[in-house]
């Protein structure tokens, strides 16, 4: 039996009503359910750069937030290594809450730099590592991460990366704990205190162990390994004012002890 166009028409429109409502409301029910996952997988991210793995692994959800709140402070500073609190509108910025991802997309003077303390239990100012972000590209597409370093603002406690695009077993290699640990500690600035960074070395399977600045390669992985590289050297490079500031305040303190 044919039906008249009025018919179709009809029927196609409550057809899709009825799914853009079904739509919505599965989006209301699992948004917040995915928020608080992202939240779970920064939180061990930034985590994993200064806890042992084996330690990281054997904790379950709530136990990494309740360590995260307990042991990790944040601020927020700007290219100049200032703190910032608030934006435009009055609001409260939080570190957690940073779009680095789209920060990136902004010129760097623009900027918004997270940085997070790794601190004695319930002691924000017993500070035992500084935990920085870092973003840059890869082979297929974007990668990030986050650096540790000690309170001298120049040894490498541990780092994690992730990535969202490169070739398994290849570039995505960087996820691998055994490739993260060749940076610890490792530096980032020479003897004249000049940024130098780490650089993952072409090729693999050599020993960097007496080289403060080098780290063994991702064999088939040049291209993402240089965007490693790339990544740290930048980044840190835009914490350089903010790790001066810290430096010369403990010169401050050192002296008036």
């Amino acid at each position: 039996m044919q039906q008249s166009n009025a018919y179709i028409i009809t029927f196609s429109i409550i057809l899709t009503v009825v799914l853009g409502l079904l739509l919505s409301g599965t989006s209301q029910v699992l948004g917040p359910l995915q928020k608080k996952a992202e939240e779970l997988d920064t939180k061990k991210q930034i985590l994993g750069a200064v806890l042992e793995p084996e330690k990281l692994s054997a904790m379950n959800p709530e136990e990494v937030l309740s360590f995260y709140e307990n042991r990790i402070a944040s601020k927020v500073v700007n290219i100049e290594g200032l703190e910032v609190e608030n934006d435009a509108d009055g609001n409260p910025i939080v570190a957690e809450k940073v779009n680095v991802a789209k920060n990136y997309k902004m010129a760097p003077e623009n900027r918004l730099f997270p940085i997070f303390m790794y601190h004695a239990d319930g002691n924000p100012e017993d500070v035992e590592s500084y935990v920085f972000p870092v973003y840059g590209s890869g082979l297929w597409d974007e990668i990030w991460g986050y650096l540790a370093l000690q309170t001298d603002l120049n040894t490498i406690e541990g780092v994690t990366f992730s990535h969202k695009g490169e070739t398994p077993g290849l570039g995505a290699r960087i996820t691998n704990q055994g490739i993260q640990q060749r940076y610890q500690g490792k530096e980032i600035f020479d003897e004249s205190g000049e940024l130098q960074s780490v650089y993952m070395q072409k090729g693999e399977g050599r020993d960097y162990s007496s080289d403060k600045h080098k780290v063994d390669g991702l064999s088939g992985a040049t291209i993402t390994a240089n965007g490693v590289n790339d990544m740290l050297k930048n980044y840190l490079n835009y914490y350089i004012a903010y790790m001066e500031k810290q430096k010369s305040a403990k010169t401050e303190i050192a002296a008036l002890n």
